[in-house]
């Protein structure tokens, strides 16, 4: 690691470590001051149980392993509110009002920024023109939703419902994949598209995460598949 910048310090040699933290894999990448990465991403499992202090040691080893940087920004999969994680279904219930931003400049004396990894993503694939909404689609649901570039925080549709009583993400969370197979997924996806697109009239929709790779259906011209890679690329946004 390299000498400590003031938080929001910008140079031509700042370099920010990016975590993606996810319900299968934590994945990290070193970005230089303009977004682009210097090093290759790394991938490790995400413990079980996920608790705080087993993801924590998980991104540090993955810290060590990239080498130099100066600042942290973390996508996480929950809702985030001023660095502290207020939801994660899909880790575990430790993660209820954990001071995930602090604790994480502590552990590898850097300043760090959290954000919900949806938003991270957004961040990453977005024109920044019009209204654009992002979904990711992996062990669970996620969603950012933005308007001529700024994110409308705290946008949680996961848990909403969709059809028959279950939620977005109990028809195309990981676990539904497994159930009902790629075709059955798939025709539920495009049944939410259709959804999305009538309740937020969007200009564009963004689908990324893990599971993105899956979809074998022609969606409108007006939907992009964004490579998972943008939930680490979008983590430079976190210090601007």
């Amino acid at each position: 690691m390299r000498s400590t910048k003031r938080a929001g310090q910008e140079s031509d040699s700042v370099r920010t470590l990016a975590i993606d933290i996810g319900g299968s894999g934590i994945k990290a990448i070193v970005l230089d001051a303009s977004g682009k990465p210097v090093t290759t991403r790394s991938r490790v499992d995400t413990p079980r149980p996920a608790t705080p202090d087993a993801v924590l040691d998980a991104i540090a080893g993955l810290a060590k392993a990239q080498g130099e940087y100066d600042r942290i920004s973390v996508g996480f999969p929950g809702v985030v509110r001023n660095g502290v994680t207020e939801t994660a279904p899909n880790l575990d219930t430790e993660w209820q009002g954990y001071h995930l931003a602090d604790r994480l400049s502590i552990t590898l004396g850097r300043p760090a920024r959290v954000a919900n990894d949806a938003d991270v993503q957004g961040f990453g694939a977005i024109a920044g023109h019009g209204v654009e909404l992002v979904i990711t689609l992996g062990t669970g649901f996620g969603s950012a939703l933005f308007v001529d570039g700024r994110l409308v925080p705290n946008l949680e549709l996961a848990h909403h419902p969709f059809r028959k009583g279950k939620t977005y993400e109990d028809h195309l969370g990981n676990p539904a994949l497994k159930k009902a197979g790629k075709k059955q997924w798939n025709k539920r996806l495009v049944k939410a598209v259709l959804t999305l697109e009538m309740l937020f009239n969007y200009d564009r929709l963004y689908i990324g995460g893990g599971n993105a790779k899956y979809i074998a259906r022609e969606l409108s011209p007006n939907v992009t598949i964004v490579p998972n890679l943008a939930g680490l690329l979008g983590g430079i946004a976190l210090w601007r």
